[in-house]
Formats: structure tokens, sequence, C-alpha cells
């Protein structure tokens, strides 16, 4: 199950790698600054609603391992329904939204109206976007993980000509980026809506219109989704900080860092395959009570994870440079990039042990958990970490990066331990 999810997460990166290398080919860091804080702001945004994703997932997965086809049904109209209008919303209230963001981040004078520009157009994508959340949840909670592949390289491939049209057709730059990207959305959530509709005939029963406009029925998912919220919106709260205080540093280590932070999103999306797989076997386990094989997918997934950390340091490690280099051609920011490459190389093997964990949370939708432990590991480690750690610089921002994800690890196997011990998930015998 999990080489469709670990290839359509790397090409999720795709979007900003390619936006990456377009505007870092226009000869100045200015338009790849503007990117970089543009991307960053609507990474925040829109993942702010990640819940629809993991919530989708785990509540799917336990209808289908309880046999509930018409739950199953229900939660993918639920879901798509409640992400059109968090999109629409978005839109409504977009003019003081990215005001507050291009704020807080800090943008030099040059740099700052190309951000705007960029998010002034990228913001009408949310509803896009964010029903292609609710659709991949849905792909991943019924084992259909070709679904959210087949929806992801629709998206990449359109970006990826929308992009070169806009900047080199139309003589556009972040902005046409950002236009290129809105447009990309919109043809693969079409695309996943296709592929959806067909896979709902393999699923029997009936949704009532009535089911759809009662509030009390997305009960389920609001509950599931509040904790996922919070703990989301820390998470992404660090790498706006993150963004942030590289702007402080300078126009060059902010581009440094958004070329880096690339390798950082192919990292986590491409390990994230294993534990998309894992959500959805061990929520479809957990809904049947099925303890043995509930402990066999973690660990058989854990072993294939873990290979696949060490594939990527080990490009990482001999390709790193000549990665940079295709990302930009501004020499002084590929000499940033190279000298914090180092901490990237280790990150696979950091990152894995807390993905995994992750995973197997969703699926038990044990979101209160994920929740607390998220607090506890960005409160009470990272942000510490940075604060004595300032005198390092950037390498500083990198280490408390590296905290974060041994902390993330330690916290959430502690509760798996605790978990399993009471009895939480399964009866004790």
């Amino acid at each position: 199950m999990a080489w469709p999810p670990m290839i359509s997460n790397i090409t999720t990166p795709l979007l900003g790698l390619v936006d990456t290398a377009v505007v870092g080919h226009l000869g100045t860091a200015i338009h790849l600054a503007a990117v970089a804080i543009g991307a960053s702001i609507f990474s925040f945004l829109f993942w702010a609603f990640g819940f629809l994703r993991m919530g989708s997932t785990g509540l799917t997965a336990q209808a289908l391992g309880q046999g509930d086809e018409r739950r199953v049904r229900e939660l993918l109209l639920q879901s798509i329904l409640m992400g059109v209008f968090i999109g629409v919303m978005l839109i409504l209230f977009r003019a003081p939204l990215i005001d507050l963001a291009i704020t807080l981040m800090e943008p030099s004078a040059e740099v700052e109206p190309w951000a705007r520009l960029y998010c002034e157009a990228r913001i009408f994508s949310a509803p896009a976007v964010l029903a292609g959340y609710a659709l991949m949840g849905w792909f991943f909670g019924v084992q259909y993980s070709k679904g959210p592949l087949w929806m992801l390289l629709v998206i990449n491939v359109a970006n990826m000509v929308l992009d070169y049209v806009a900047v080199y057709g139309l003589g556009m730059a972040s902005d046409g980026v950002a236009w290129a990207t809105v447009f990309a959305h919109y043809i693969g959530v079409t695309v996943a809506g296709v592929l959806a509709w067909h896979k709902l005939k393999g699923f029997s029963g009936h949704v009532p219109l009535s089911v759809l406009a009662k509030w009390r029925e997305y009960m389920a998912l609001v509950k599931v989704n509040r904790y996922l919220f919070v703990r989301t919106i820390l998470l992404l709260l660090v790498m706006l900080f993150f963004t942030a205080q590289g702007a402080r540093q300078g126009d060059s280590i902010l581009a440094a860092n958004a070329v880096l932070l690339t390798f950082l999103m192919i990292i986590s999306n491409a390990l994230d395959g294993f534990a998309f797989s894992v959500e959805a076997l061990c929520g479809e386990y957990y809904g049947r009570k099925d303890k043995t094989n509930f402990k066999k997918v973690i660990q058989l997934s854990t072993y294939w994870a873990l290979f696949a950390a060490c594939i990527l340091m080990l490009i990482f490690w001999l390709f790193g440079n000549q990665i940079i280099a295709l990302l930009t051609n501004v020499q002084t920011v590929r000499d940033d990039a190279a000298l914090y490459l180092p901490w990237l190389i280790f990150f696979p093997l950091l990152g894995i042990w807390s993905f995994m964990l992750d995973g197997i949370f969703i699926g038990t939708t044990s979101v209160k958990q994920m929740q607390n432990t998220m607090i506890i590991c960005v409160v009470g480690v990272f942000f510490p970490v940075w604060f004595i750690s300032q005198d390092l610089g950037n390498h500083g921002l990198w280490l408390s990066q590296a905290m974060l994800f041994i902390a993330r690890a330690i916290t959430l196997y502690w509760c798996y331990l605790q978990n399993m011990k009471k009895g939480v998930w399964f009866a004790n015998p």
C-alpha cells in the first residue's frame, strides 16, 4: 500500500520545487524570497485545515473495518462540503488575512509587493485545496491509495506547464507562479472527484441530503478535527516562525532556507507514504478490534520506512549540492544553502519515528494525545532550544527543528506504550 502514497506525496513538494526553480532562474533573489514567503503563508493557512485529510482517513478506515458502508459514503460528502465551505470563507476574508500574514513575516521593502501579489492570487485556490484534502483522506481511508497519486500527478503536471507559460510566456513573476498553482489545483480536484464517484459504486447504502444539512451529523468529524486543528496550528506556527527568523537574517538566508525546506518537504512527504498506510490499516484493524494485525502492520511498515529514510539520507549526501544547483542559479543562495545542507542529510533518520507514530494515532483517532504532545514539544522544546541557541544564527534554527523531531518521537512513543499497556485501544486479556 505504501508506494502510491509515497510517490503522490513526493509530488506534493514539487509544486514548491517547480515554483522555486522557475523564479530561482530570474537572476535575482527577490522573486525567490517572495515565493518563499507566500508559500510559507499558504502552507500555514491551508494546513491549518489539514484535519480534513487526517480526520477523514481515521474515521473512514474505522467505518470500513466495522463494515458500515453508508458511513463511508457519508464521511466523503461531509468532508468535501466542510472543505469547500472553509475555502469560500477564506476567500471572503482574504484582505485581513493577507495583511496580517505579510505583517508577521516582515519581508524587506523589495520583496513585500511581490509576496503580496503572490498571496492575492494564491488564496483563490482555497476551495480546491481543502476539498482535495478531504478527498485524499477518504481515498486513504478506503485504501484506494492510487487516487491521491493520480490527483497530485495531474496537479503537478498542470503546475509545471502553467508555471512555464505564466513566467516565460506571459512575462509574469511570482504572481504568475501563484495563478499557475491555483488553476492546477482546480484541475486536480476535478480529476479526484471523478475517481471518487467511480469508487463509491463499490459501496452500498444511500446518504440522504437531509443528513448533509444537519450540523449534528458532522459532530464526529468536528470532535476529531478540533484536536488535529490545534496540533496542526502549532506545527505550522513552527514553520512560519522558522521562515520569519530566516527573513530577519537577510534575503539570501531566507532564500537558502526556502531551498532547504524543499528538502524537508520531500523527506516528510516521502516518508509519510508509510504513515498513510499505517493510518488506513491500523484504523481498519482498530475498527475490527484485531490487535494481532494492528501490531503486525506497525512492525512491518516501520522496517520499510526506516529503509526508505536511509535511502533519502544517501541521496542528500551524494547529490545535495546538485539539487540545490537545480533549484537556483543565484550563487550567494547556493553557497548559503550548501552551508546548512548537513542538517538535512540527517533529518530523514530523525523524522521517521514521529511520522510513523502520527499514522498510528490518526488511524485510532487518538488525536487529543497528538495535540497534547505537540504542545509539550513546541512550547517545551522547540522555542527554548531556539532561544538558547540564537548566537548560532541559522544553525540554531536548524538545531531547534532537529530537537523538535526528537521530542515528538519520544512523547508519542511514550503515549503508545501507555495505550497498549493500559488497554486503551484493545482490551487486555
